[in-house]
């Protein structure tokens, strides 16, 4: 009762202070005897137009000006901390407050000290007077400071704590309805989704495919759930705030804060719209380029298109290394369209990764060098028989990184490019192709045999083999003439590289049936002496057991 009958008379008191002071008289009277104690403020930026709200305990109260020197946001806090100073003091009295006029505005002061200097600035944005504006600001300063020391009152605070439990008890009812009515309702959605299904055909059924279906279904349920639950703690949270003086300000926000990142991000994601066309038109653009330079390469790998000197090998090898080139090229373009691209925090996340790729990838872009390198050298392609490191092998893969071999033992053998490009490689297939491939054996043959009777057999023995070419003929070198034996070399070409082991074991097995057949011994590397009779086989014996003569079955 106190309360209610107090206020209006204060408030009289107020606006008959207002008018005395408005009146020329007053504000005479006033002058010699209210010099503030403290330095005024400086007078409003005439050119900065930031605007901020005065609070107490969350309660608005008036706006201000930017000031010279400082910020409309900086200006409203410091204001608002001083009439909190002022009305934490239970000796103030809000009747003392007064306004006095200075040189550099109008000035409200609490016992000579200044609480705010209204300026012409502060009083446009108004469209008031200034003596109309201090007066005004000095009635909602009187007020406010009322409502903050009734609000920290032992009754005040008792209620707001009868009043947030009496929430709190509702905020858990009303989450304990949310979830029940969730359950049921997502329990009726599927009885009526399982008996949808039911009614369709078993091969519909399947096609429907669903199991995936209502897991989508489910979690966009629960989604919904979840959010209706959000939205009820934080109307409870916002109310509770809002019940105590000290947290009022943190609850008229809470809303905001919850707000203000979906309102960047849709004001954002609008602002980037013509950046997103942009983006859009050179993703298409460089497509059609890519697809272009595909359609070539396609064409030069089966030679529809030619190009003198340029091999179809090189055509993928090529793309790729375009290909590289036309999206780096986009990419450098659309940089700037990137949102956050200008951003120290882009920049300095894009130079971290690129010095740890930098770092880490020595080795890879060496690799990567090297493969493009020995593609363009044409050292060999995919099923040439080559020897690399001693490995002898059939190419099967070349890859960027990596070459893949397939062993005459059928082992996979994987060799890195960088390897390769630092070795030698014989190729035994390149030239087969063209000329054809010596292959060479060695015999050693006593001196008492006729050299022109050995090189007869060996050339025989060449010309059964049937993976050897006739053209051109093959030929006998004597490589040596040694303490005991003279070294023939048989050489015969093959175009086959593929087939070496198999074409040498035919071979050899006629070089064998040759000198057995004529009956010269092949000396071994250790001689001691003539033996009693020739080490050679009789022809009777060519095929004894479990051997079979020709026609009869298998080797």
């Amino acid at each position: 009762m106190k309360i209610r009958f107090r206020f209006p008379i204060s408030v009289a008191l107020q606006g008959l202070a207002a008018l005395a002071l408005l009146s020329p008289a007053g504000r005479a009277l006033a002058q010699p005897a209210q010099e503030p104690s403290a330095a005024p403020e400086p007078k409003a930026a005439p050119t900065d137009f930031g605007v901020a709200m005065v609070h107490l305990d969350g309660h608005p109260l008036f706006r201000v000006r930017a000031a010279v020197g400082t910020t409309a946001e900086e200006r409203a806090r410091d204001i608002g901390n001083r009439i909190s100073q002022a009305a934490a003091d239970r000796t103030f009295s809000p009747d003392s407050l007064f306004v006095s006029e200075t040189p550099f505005g109008t000035q409200i002061l609490a016992d000579n000290a200044p609480l705010i200097m209204v300026s012409d600035a502060d009083a446009r944005i108004e469209r008031m007077t200034r003596s109309q504006v201090a007066a005004r600001n000095l009635g909602r300063i009187r007020d406010a400071i009322a409502t903050y020391r009734n609000e920290r009152s032992a009754k005040s605070l008792l209620n707001a704590a009868l009043m947030a439990l009496a929430a709190t008890v509702a905020l858990l009812i009303a989450l304990a309805l949310l979830m029940w009515a969730r359950r049921h309702f997502e329990s009726l959605v599927q009885q009526r989704f399982e008996k949808g299904v039911s009614a369709l055909k078993p091969v519909q059924a399947a096609l429907a495919r669903t199991d995936q279906v209502w897991k989508a279904l489910g979690m966009l349920l629960r989604a919904a759930g979840w959010l209706a639950q959000l939205i009820v703690v934080v109307v409870y949270a916002q109310f509770v705030l809002g019940l105590f003086p000290w947290t009022r300000s943190a609850g008229t926000h809470l809303l905001g804060y919850l707000t203000d990142p979906l309102r960047v991000i849709v004001r954002g994601a609008i602002g980037f719209i013509p950046n997103l066309i942009f983006l859009a038109i050179l993703a298409l653009v460089t497509r059609l380029v890519l697809r272009a330079l595909s359609l070539v390469a396609e064409g030069l790998r089966h030679e529809t298109i030619q190009l003198k000197g340029f091999d179809p090998e090189w055509a993928w090898p090529t793309y790729r290394i375009a290909r590289v080139v036309v999206i780096g090229f986009a990419i450098v373009v659309a940089y700037p369209a990137i949102p956050g691209s200008n951003t120290d925090a882009f920049k300095g996340v894009s130079i971290f990764f690129g010095v740890l790729i930098s770092l880490g990838s020595t080795s890879v872009v060496g690799n990567l060098l090297s493969g493009y390198t020995m593609i363009y050298r044409r050292a060999f392609r995919v099923g040439d028989r080559v020897q690399i490191e001693g490995t002898v092998g059939e190419v099967t893969e070349i890859r960027v990184m990596v070459t893949h071999l397939r062993t005459p033992k059928n082992e996979e053998v994987v060799i890195p490019n960088s390897t390769i490009i630092n070795a030698s490689v014989t190729n035994f297939s390149a030239l087969a192709r063209k000329r054809g491939l010596i292959l060479h054996t060695t015999v050693g043959v006593g001196y008492e045999v006729p050299w022109r009777q050995v090189e007869a057999m060996l050339l025989m023995a060449a010309g059964k083999t049937g993976r050897l070419l006739r053209e051109p003929k093959p030929f006998v070198l004597q490589r040596g003439l040694g303490d005991f034996a003279v070294q023939y070399e048989l050489n015969a070409y093959t175009d086959d590289a593929t087939a070496m082991l198999n074409t040498y074991d035919e071979l050899h097995r006629n070089v064998l049936d040759a000198f057995n057949e004529y009956g010269v011994q092949i000396m071994t590397p250790a001689y001691e002496g003539d033996p009693e009779t020739a080490k050679v086989v009789p022809k009777a014996k060519w095929y004894a057991a479990p051997a079979l003569p020709p026609g009869t079955g298998e080797r």
